[in-house]
């Protein structure tokens, strides 16, 4: 059986499993990544809610795991060369589980480093600007006198939704007819967008033709149906 005593978080959640990866998360747009991308590959893990509401990143046990305090990160328990490996940010723990599995992720060189970029792009400017706009048009933002901020984060948003369509036009998925984690880096924030956020019109997506169609699809696939739920929120 694998020991992950070394680790503090898993003083304060224990491993049932501790042969599996161990997951901690929440059912965010970046939380989902990961168990989306867990469920898609079939890997063996166990999931463990971390309630951002009470601060729980913040407590010394995570912050050994992630010092940025943020959700998503994992233990895995065989990791390179047969060792445990902690690893966080979502988008280095997507490539991260591609490439450990050799899936949804291209073995050409020159789409590999393509589905890349894309999920840099999401994490680089739809993760930062979506959030921001739903911060400023859903939440406390909104009470805010002085509305530029909310317009700019509105624009950028309009702007990046516009480069998913056209990237989109004559592809099923980002990279074309092949589901990758450049998907599944992006399916929870545009979902989160219109959905959570209610941010649909103010971006404009009713005027878009392929990113609902490419929504759609991805989320009609089992996989993600069940990452989206996973872990359970407290």
């Amino acid at each position: 059986m694998s020991d992950l005593s070394a680790f503090p978080v898993t003083r304060r959640w224990p491993a049932a499993h501790p042969d599996r990866i161990q997951l901690y998360s929440l059912p965010t747009p970046n939380g989902v990544k990961v168990s989306i991308m867990l469920e898609e590959t079939g890997l063996a893990y166990e999931p463990h809610a971390i309630n951002i509401g009470q601060n729980e990143t913040w407590t010394p046990e995570f912050l050994a795991l992630n010092p940025n305090g943020k959700i998503p990160a994992i233990i895995d328990p065989d990791g390179p060369g047969g060792k445990p490996l902690a690893l966080f940010e979502s988008g280095a723990i997507l490539l991260y589980l591609a490439e450990k599995t050799g899936r949804f992720l291209p073995a050409d060189p020159a789409a590999r480093i393509e589905t890349i970029q894309w999920v840099f792009f999401q994490m680089a400017a739809v993760g930062p600007m979506f959030g921001q706009l739903g911060f400023f048009f859903k939440f406390a933002g909104r009470d805010y006198e002085d509305k530029r901020p909310f317009e700019r984060y509105r624009a950028e948003s309009h702007r990046l939704i516009r480069v998913l369509e056209t990237r989109l036009a004559g592809r099923s998925y980002i990279m074309g007819d092949d589901y990758t984690i450049a998907d599944i880096a992006l399916v929870g924030w545009v979902r989160n967008l219109v959905g959570f956020y209610g941010a649909a019109d103010v971006v404009g997506y009713h005027e878009l033709k392929e990113v609902p169609a490419w929504l759609e699809r991805c989320l009609a696939r089992p996989a993600v149906q069940r990452g989206l739920e996973i872990p359970a929120r407290p």
